[in-house]
């Protein structure tokens, strides 16, 4: 293993976790710390019995959703610490409710969101509530871990699971594929990410609503008019960060479909697809968005251009949303519920221009986001998951007419979903070919090649024509 960098809870993070000024038992939220640390509580477990954050969190109660959220986010960014301090306190494990609200006090007392000791009382509340029995000994780990932090913390300095809060075959993973940027970006997925947004190009510029958004206060003069700061090959999609993220309905014209939420490497997709080879698709052109859900994508193509679009999604719930993103933008697609691999069972036999194949993946990309995935994947997904993009691309590649073009995207980082299938594609494909493609995003920014390192997600794009001469 490369050297290490230091484990992200140094004596100085811990001795401002301990003199922190934001403690207090109303922990900022309408609801008592006690009751939210059981939400956050109840989502860990959830997670840590193979349940998604979101489906664990829609079923909070209403009042606790916010505040378990922001905590069961923090716990998970934190998870591998807290698992390592846990063991080391407590060896045996104790029941799964028990055990994740010990995790969530102990991850949680590892920064500086609130006050140590009132952190301890609050969690001992909690189990009084929920688990009485337990109660005893959450107070005297908790207590114990106070006493012995630097201790304690010091002993799982060499862990890298501790350390970077990512299970170690994630961390293996991507020591092999990015040899020198692996811990940059295990350390960017403990960042909270931007609210990055995309102006409706058929309502108004970006720059344009960048002073509409300086004039609500949600941007400063300074940051309207600065360049985004961001090294992407965007290909006329022009990104706006937000420094706060804010609810949608403060956004100016939300309801009215000026403005959406759609990360920065996210808002590559449709301007490779529609302007990506120097000559943009004519209007009227077949689309296919294959693996639509939610729609963001969908979107921006019929946005940048006057498109015939299928929106193609295996699973009709989330098909749900896509029209209703369709439907607040004003705009207008043809949406299908089926497998884009089962191309009997959707297609009609007339051969599409374009396709954007947004692939199902590990979403190793989009971590910071969705910090449950690391934990929620094993190892053995990602082959899984790369038999399914070879599948989905062999079955759509007949759909496409001669001299048509397709882009290939996933928002991961392993190579394995990324350059690794493209590779393959191009052996079995003899009528395709590989254009000016970004490849692999990485969502760094310490680093100094503009063409592979953003602010935004981790992505992989590649763009194929497939040639008008045959095999």
């Amino acid at each position: 293993m490369s050297t290490m960098a230091r484990p992200p809870f140094s004596k100085a993070s811990q001795n401002s976790a301990q003199a922190s000024p934001n403690g207090g038992a109303t922990s900022g939220y309408s609801l008592p710390l006690w009751q939210l640390l059981i939400a956050c509580a109840d989502a860990v477990a959830a997670v840590r019995q193979g349940q998604s954050l979101n489906e664990a969190l829609a079923a909070c109660k209403p009042a606790a959703r916010p505040g378990a959220q922001a905590l069961s986010f923090a716990v998970l960014r934190r998870l591998g610490t807290a698992q390592a301090l846990r063991h080391q306190l407590v060896p045996k494990n104790p029941a799964p409710w028990v055990d994740a609200l010990l995790l969530s006090a102990l991850a949680l007392a590892c920064g500086t969101e609130y006050d140590a000791h009132t952190l301890v009382d609050q969690a001992v509340e909690a189990a009084k509530k929920q688990a009485r029995p337990a109660s005893g000994l959450i107070n005297a780990v908790l207590r114990r871990f106070l006493r012995e932090r630097d201790g304690l913390l010091a002993h799982i300095e060499s862990d890298p699971v501790a350390s970077f809060n990512h299970p170690a075959w994630w961390i293996k993973k991507l020591q092999k594929d990015w040899p020198e940027q692996w811990q940059a970006i295990l350390m960017a997925n403990q960042e909270q990410p931007p609210m990055t947004l995309r102006a409706n190009a058929q309502h108004g510029s970006a720059a344009s609503y960048r002073t509409r958004l300086q004039e609500a206060g949600l941007l400063s003069a300074s940051a309207a008019d600065a360049p985004s700061g961001r090294a992407l090959p965007l290909d006329q999609a022009d990104p706006i960060e937000l420094p706060h993220g804010v609810p949608v309905q403060r956004l100016p014209g939300f309801e009215q479909g000026d403005v959406s939420v759609q990360d920065a490497a996210a808002q590559m997709a449709a301007p490779l697809l529609v302007h990506g080879l120097g000559a943009s698709l004519p209007a009227g052109a077949r689309v296919l968005d294959a693996c639509a859900a939610p729609g963001g994508k969908t979107a921006h193509l019929l946005e940048l251009a006057d498109l015939d679009v299928t929106a193609l999604d295996a699973d009709p719930q989330r098909l749900l949303r896509v029209n209703e993103t369709l439907q607040r933008l004003g705009l207008s697609a043809r949406t299908v519920a089926a497998d884009a691999s089962q191309t009997q069972a959707w297609w009609d036999g007339q051969l599409f221009d374009a396709i954007l194949l947004d692939a199902p993946c590990s979403a190793s990309g989009i971590v910071r986001r969705h910090p449950d995935v690391r934990w929620l994947r094993r190892e053995t997904d990602i082959a899984a998951l790369a038999r399914t993009q070879d599948a989905i691309l062999n079955a759509l590649w007949p759909l496409l007419k001669p001299g048509g073009r397709l882009l290939y995207c996933t928002c991961s980082v392993f190579k394995q979903e990324g350059q690794d299938r493209i590779d393959a594609f191009l052996q079995r494909a003899a009528d395709a070919r590989l254009q000016g493609s970004p490849g692999h995003l990485l969502p760094v920014v310490e680093y100094l090649d503009p063409a592979r390192h953003n602010r935004g997600d981790g992505f992989f794009y590649a763009l194929l024509t497939k040639s008008t001469q045959g095999a």
